[in-house]
């Protein structure tokens, strides 16, 4: 957890761009942004993937998406239209093990994934 690049994001020891904290969660611009806003909301209690969510995580898993929600009305996509995407593990495109949100908007996203 120590080498955790998000885990030294949350402990102010690398910088990022904050759009979001509390005491749950952080929101911070990605570095190498998928759409015109891209932002990674993440737990500051270190849960390495939707693998590792315990029963008691539920409450926080509920409050990182009512976050999200009002993280996109602060962008002005509310409205328009956002992507939530979670990775789980190397095969689905996890690059740091430690569970986060996309938040994908800012332009018409491309083609359905599911439905």
């Amino acid at each position: 957890m120590e080498e955790c690049l998000f885990c030294k994001i949350i402990r102010k020891e690398i910088p990022a761009d904050i759009v979001y904290e509390d005491e749950n969660i952080i929101a911070f611009k990605d570095i190498q942004p998928a759409a015109p806003i891209h932002i990674l909301v993440i737990p500051k209690k270190h849960i390495s993937s939707i693998n590792e969510i315990e029963s008691k995580d539920e409450a926080l898993i509920g409050y990182i998406y009512t976050k999200i929600k009002e993280i996109a009305k602060m962008q002005g996509v509310n409205e328009t239209g956002y992507r939530v995407i979670v990775n789980c593990g190397k095969d689905a495109g996890q690059e740091v093990m430690h569970l986060h949100f996309h938040l994908l908007a800012g332009k018409k996203l491309g083609e359905k994934i599911v439905d």
